[in-house]
């Protein structure tokens, strides 16, 4: 089963020499039945890819929420990682209709580098959106419509798309 695991690059520079990324159980996101539920009505023709770009997407929200916990001058893109489980360590509880929750899942086998198929990283023209999303999370997670506004904006742009195999090339890279 293909998951999204939301990182930053600055974690993701820690993990990787490690080859372990997460230790079971580790959240993540993944088509679950909520979601296939919330888009009964899609188009059928291009149903898995949005379903999937939803879960992509509602990890990447939770990406902006790691990026918010690390220290000052981390780089303000968001990270998401698309690995491939067994189906067996995927365990999916029903949950509410909104993002995140409608495609959470709990793994219950680590995250290892072996099982990255790609990895999904901002451009630096999305930086200082998601600096102003990571700045209106409190607001945003009070209440504020308008923060909460400033947070979604992140979605405006899509993640730039890297093989697994250019992982150590994007890390040397840096933001």
């Amino acid at each position: 089963m293909r998951v999204y695991w939301p990182t930053t690059l600055a974690a993701l520079a820690r993990l990787a020499d490690a080859g372990e990324l997460a230790a079971a159980p580790a959240t993540v996101h993944a088509v679950t039945p909520t979601l296939r539920d919330y888009y009964a009505d899609a188009d059928p023709r291009d149903l898995e890819e949005e379903l999937e770009y939803v879960a992509m997407t509602d990890a990447a929200g939770e990406s902006v929420r790691l990026l918010a916990a690390e220290a000052e001058g981390a780089a303000p893109r968001r990270v998401v990682l698309a690995l491939d489980v067994p189906d067996a360590a995927v365990q999916v509880e029903r949950a509410g209709w909104a993002a995140p929750e409608r495609s959470q899942v709990r793994l219950t086998v680590p995250l290892t580098l072996d099982d990255l198929a790609s990895v999904h990283v901002d451009d630096g023209d999305a930086e200082a959106d998601v600096r102003a999303a990571v700045a209106a999370l409190p607001a945003a997670d009070a209440g504020d419509e308008d923060a909460q506004f400033t947070v979604e904006a992140c979605e405006g742009h899509d993640l730039l798309w890297y093989d697994a195999n250019e992982l150590p090339i994007l890390l040397s890279v840096g933001p």
